[in-house]
């Protein structure tokens, strides 16, 4: 399935809850936000049905995530469903880790591939005040389960000036026994990092302190059409690798490929503006599943060329799962 650019989209990102357990000054308010009812998110069988769809119009990889994923219940048998469809061949997870000890041998055996966890500090003060909860001893603790497990792990950490300068060459440092890949994502100024005061750190900036430090950044070349932006890197005698996603400094849509699906059943072509299609709406008034690919279809062959992160869209990060 390719959009009027000839981009091939394979990947789409699925939101099953808006709720989370954290409030992330970048991402949340600290009040929280108004709860979506019930009856007004996707049923786990409309996201099953959702993504059958998906995967006959091409989508190869689902990545779930939120809020926080792992908050809406019965999300392991919602993985194994999803592991069972034919032409998918990845289903992966991003998720806070506040809750990954109590989940992580359930998503294991459903099949899951891979985790993204987010985690942006590993100093408990800062984590605290950056998440606004004192919830790092349970992160840790998620994170030591599914260390060392048959999948793939990735540690995703928003560099913010003043914040969490001084955390970056302890995360980083992981990378060099440890087979798992951590990536520095540039913060996005969209909803609360908009508003919040908070800075990022140039990619450029990261880059260089890394080399003073381990030394040269060799570049890892995979040959993988499933996946996202993130550029992968590996310091000498190193087993784990180093990502940067760097949206605003280095556009990367002429190689987008993906989509995704807000919880309340929106699909969202690009991440920076509102255009897409009610998936919901055509779901809930009873049209065929071929009716409802031909308008997926249609709506990704208009994804937007590239992104603009000016105001141009009135989703909050929380609401597609970043």
């Amino acid at each position: 399935m390719t959009d009027q650019f000839g981009r091939e989209i394979n990947y789409a990102r699925i939101s099953v809850t808006d709720r989370c357990n954290l409030r992330c000054r970048y991402c949340m308010p600290e009040c929280g936000v108004k709860k979506i009812s019930h009856a007004e998110i996707l049923s786990l069988e409309e996201i099953l049905r959702v993504a059958e769809i998906f995967s006959r119009l091409g989508i190869r990889k689902i990545r779930l995530t939120g809020g926080e994923p792992l908050l809406r219940k019965n999300l392991p048998t919602l993985v194994r469903a999803l592991k069972n469809l034919s032409g998918i061949e990845q289903v992966t997870l991003t998720t806070n880790g506040v809750l990954l000890k109590n989940f992580s041998a359930e998503l294991i055996a459903a099949g899951l591939d891979g985790i993204n966890l987010s985690l942006d500090t590993l100093d408990e003060k800062i984590f605290s005040e950056l998440t606004r909860r004192k919830l790092f001893g349970n992160v840790l603790e998620g994170l030591q389960t599914v260390l060392g497990a048959r999948l793939s792990l990735k540690i995703n950490c928003v560099p913010l000036r003043g914040v969490n300068d001084g955390e970056i060459l302890r995360l980083a440092s992981w990378t060099e026994k440890n087979f798992i890949k951590v990536r520095f994502i540039e913060l996005m100024p969209i909803g609360c990092a908009w508003s919040s005061g908070l800075r990022g750190i140039p990619t450029a900036e990261i880059f260089s302190t890394l080399e003073k430090n381990f030394g040269a950044l060799v570049p890892v070349r995979e040959k993988n059409s499933l996946q996202g932006p993130a550029k992968y890197f590996r310091p000498k005698n190193f087993v784990g690798q180093i990502g940067f996603i760097d949206a605003l400094e280095h556009k990367f849509c002429g190689e987008c490929n993906r989509i995704r699906l807000t919880a309340e059943g929106f699909l969202k072509t690009c991440l920076s503006f509102d255009a897409g299609l009610d998936v919901k709406k055509i779901l809930r008034a009873g049209d065929g599943d071929e009716e409802i690919a031909e308008k997926i279809r249609d709506a990704i062959y208009r994804k937007p060329r590239e992104h603009f992160f000016s105001g141009t869209t009135n989703f909050q990060m929380y609401q597609v799962g970043g």
